[in-house]
């Protein structure tokens, strides 16, 4: 049985970002990245809209606005330093009728509380910037810029692989036993030994947590975001990053309009309940899954409490001609017609046994063991400071 000193499981960005951090501290380090995919990024980081986020949507002081402070700008840094796309077009938030104000002005306050560079901008200006979207006003951040992350990942792991750390792909994680000189971790491709497991599961989180007898209490809820593609004759209706003025009950950010590094401008994501932890399209469910979740006090009561918003997320899902007329909110002379079929991706919330969506990102820890329990957006933009959270965590064991 081969020994390491730290096994990360999980191949997205979050588990790349901390092996690279690992690495770059300790050299001296065994670490070994597992992933049950037979290639790296292949879900929640491979699947967004690579947007790299400012902060602006989140509390003054809590992990998510610091994290993605620090995180948009080690990330524009390392991708220009690597060679990697990225562009830097701004983005604008914008509310389309009076009644959206408030919120906007509370964005505006809470961007400013962290520092971030925001104006608030009037029809006319807004105009100027996107001239063919519509609102009463406007906030513009100059700073968001995009990426492709699933690069990003792959250049992480190229980077911790040359300083000493090992990937294997087709590796899944079937069995982990933790005793007091360590953990024992089962895969696919055999055992491995290690003084630390680190859990970057994303999807499976919570699973790998309590294959290893962490005491979980909350459940990954899959959501699944659907995308269409403008046309590309119809691109030029987009400059940058347009975003609606989010619903504050929902830690989801509503259908937006992304021109993506490489041109095409993409549309969505929306927010409907995934039949499986991976499921990218309704035929993909999963019974095991699904019992699962409606087992879960947590999931009912949070079913009971949205059931609303879930039935309007599933006609968007299920009709284009509603989902193109929340794209048409923002862009007036988008229809139906000017949009195609996108592809999915699936975002792994965390869901607390009251009914309530985790807020901000959850890192618990035992004497052999980190587990990443709750990092969706924008885990990405912070996969830097968060790998280098995760690191420090695990380097005061040795």
């Amino acid at each position: 049985m081969e020994r390491y000193d730290v096994v990360v499981v999980g191949g997205g960005i979050v588990g790349a970002a901390t092996a690279l951090a690992l690495t770059s501290a300790r050299p001296e380090l065994r670490v070994l990245v597992v992933e049950k995919e037979a290639e790296l990024a292949r879900h929640q980081t491979g699947h967004n809209s690579g947007v790299i986020h400012t902060g602006v949507y989140y509390p003054p002081g809590s992990a998510k606005a610091r994290f993605a402070i620090e995180g948009a700008r080690r990330m524009v840094e390392f991708c220009r330093e690597q060679g990697l796309p990225i562009q830097v077009p701004g983005k604008v938030i914008v509310a389309t009728e009076a009644g959206e104000l408030p919120g906007l002005f509370r964005l505006a306050e809470r961007g400013r509380a962290n520092g971030i560079e925001v104006a608030v901008l009037g029809p006319e200006e807004l105009h100027e910037r996107e001239p063919h979207v519509a609102g009463v006003r406007a906030l513009h951040l100059p700073a968001a810029a995009i990426c492709d992350f699933a690069a990003v990942t792959r250049r992480y792991a190229e980077l911790a692989q040359r300083a000493g750390a090992q990937v294997w792909t087709s590796a899944e994680v079937v069995s982990v036993r933790i005793d007091s000189a360590g953990v024992v971790v089962g895969t696919t491709r055999g055992e491995v030994e290690a003084r630390v497991l680190v859990g970057c599961a994303g999807l499976h989180g919570d699973q790998v947590a309590r294959l290893a007898g962490h005491p979980v209490g909350h459940r990954i809820v899959p959501f699944r975001g659907e995308y269409y593609e403008l046309l590309p004759e119809r691109r030029d209706l987009v400059r940058g990053l347009v975003y609606p003025v989010p619903d504050p009950r929902f830690p989801f950010l509503g259908v937006h309009l992304t021109r993506m590094v490489d041109g095409s401008v993409h549309a969505g994501p929306n927010a409907v309940l995934a039949l499986r932890r991976e499921g990218y399209r309704w035929r993909d469910a999963s019974l095991t899954d699904l019992r699962e979740l409606v087992a879960f006090p947590g999931f009912r009561r949070m079913a009971r409490r949205h059931w609303s918003m879930g039935a309007r997320e599933v006609w968007r899902s299920a009709s284009k001609a509603a989902f193109a007329r929340s794209v048409a909110r923002l862009v007036p002379e988008l229809a139906g017609r000017d949009l195609v079929p996108a592809g999915s991706g699936v975002r792994a919330q965390a869901v607390l046994p009251d009914g309530t969506l985790a807020d901000d990102f959850l890192i618990t820890e035992e004497e052999h063991a980190v587990h990443v329990l709750n990092a969706p957006s924008p885990a990405a933009t912070a996969s830097l400071p968060i790998g280098a959270e995760i690191a420090r965590r695990v380097l005061d064991r040795f």
